[in-house]
C-alpha cells in the first residue's frame, strides 16, 4: 500500500495544471497516509478526471455531480491550500 501511496502523491502533484498541482499535491502530502483503501480508491477516481472539472468543484464554480461525491472529495474541497507550508 505504501507503493501505491507513493505513486499517488507523485501523481496529485504532476498534473499539468499549476494550480492543480499545488492544491493536489499539497492535499496529497497532508492526507494521504491516513487514507483508507476506499480512500485511495475515490482519491485515485478524482485524479483520473480532468483538472479542469475538478478545479470547477473547488473553486466552487460547478456544482458536484452526485457520482463524484464523497469523503474524499468533501476533504478536497474545504482543503484550503498554503503557499508556506513545506
Amino acid at each position: 500500500m505504501q507503493e501505491r501511496k507513493r505513486k499517488l502523491q507523485f501523481r496529485a502533484s504532476r498534473r499539468g495544471f499549476r494550480e492543480m498541482d499545488l492544491i493536489m499535491g499539497q492535499f496529497a502530502q497532508q492526507k494521504i497516509e491516513a487514507m483508507s483503501e476506499e480512500e485511495l480508491d475515490e482519491f485515485e477516481r478524482l485524479l483520473a478526471t480532468p483538472d479542469w472539472e475538478v478545479y470547477a468543484w473547488i473553486i466552487g464554480n460547478k456544482p458536484v455531480p452526485p457520482n463524484y461525491a464523497g469523503p474524499v472529495l468533501d476533504q478536497l474541497l474545504g482543503f484550503r491550500y498554503d503557499a508556506h507550508a513545506q
